[in-house]
């Protein structure tokens, strides 16, 4: 298991520098494509759709994405359309977590496969907006996102005592929440006396709000990514499944993996454009 986990790791990042480290944007938007179609693939599935509907969903979400993203179209979305998401990652994901697994399996099928699917379409649209932003701005974003994890379960792991959501994910806790943003806090008052140049998120928000703008940006991306990670985590608990799918050997699914970042990078994109 753990050689597993470390072969995937390691394909998994070697092909994500790769591609962002590329040139032609053409690369980074192919794997875009190819994640989201994933995650479009285990969303359906978990929504109860069946073998070859959960196929066709994945790619109709690829090739939805291809059209509007640097591989057709090239659109470029105004901040409003990045708060809209955010309002409905907010919205959406308050009263899904209140209903919890339950309430979630009541929610029309339809209408679950739905959100999920504009969800990660605008999240596919976010990623490749974000990479058109510059390296520095995608990288910091990532980022924030991955040291908000990492010291969240460490956190809650050394002090958790508070269940976050029990019925949901009860390896959660508040102490490790908190963990998680006085890391990314940490981080982000050191990326931004290291490199004071406005081309990374954390730079960005300095220059824009100042250090209380700043610390309240964090503070807020931090718990979209929570929510991020509570609504998949509450989809697989409804549906029964321990992982998303099982594409990434040691690791589960695409969705495993991403669920967190689904919400920030909309939100970052929307906080940065009007701030």
């Amino acid at each position: 298991m753990l050689r597993e986990r470390i072969i995937t790791a390691v394909v998994l990042v070697a092909a994500l520098v790769l591609a962002v480290l590329a040139a032609s944007p053409v690369p980074f938007a192919a794997l875009t494509l190819l994640i989201i179609g994933a995650a479009g693939w285990e969303w359906s599935r978990l929504c109860g759709l069946g073998a070859a509907t959960s196929v066709a969903a994945g790619l109709a979400l690829a090739v939805a994405l291809a059209v509007v993203g640097p591989l057709g179209y090239g659109l470029a979305f105004p901040a409003s359309v990045w708060i809209a998401v955010t309002v409905l990652w907010i919205v959406g994901g308050a009263i899904a977590l209140r209903a919890g697994p339950a309430g979630f399996l009541h929610l029309h099928r339809p209408l679950r496969f739905a959100i999920g699917w504009l969800l990660l379409f605008a999240a596919g649209c976010a990623f490749v907006a974000a990479r058109d932003r510059g390296i520095a701005f995608l990288a910091s974003v990532c980022v924030l996102v991955w040291v908000a994890d990492i010291f969240a379960y460490f956190g809650g792991r050394a002090l958790g005592q508070r269940k976050l959501a029990p019925t949901i994910s009860p390896g959660k806790s508040w102490e490790g929440a908190w963990s998680g943003l006085a890391a990314v806090l940490v981080l982000a008052a050191v990326v931004t006396l290291a490199l004071p140049e406005p081309t990374h998120l954390f730079g960005l928000l300095q220059a824009r709000g100042g250090w209380a703008g700043l610390v309240a940006a964090c503070a807020a991306l931090v718990a979209l990514a929570v929510v991020g990670d509570l609504c998949e985590s509450l989809a697989k608990r409804a549906a029964g499944a321990k992982d998303s799918s099982r594409l990434l050997p040691g690791h589960g699914g695409v969705l495993d993996r991403i669920d967190a970042l689904l919400p920030v990078f909309p939100a970052a994109l929307a906080i940065v454009m009007i701030v």
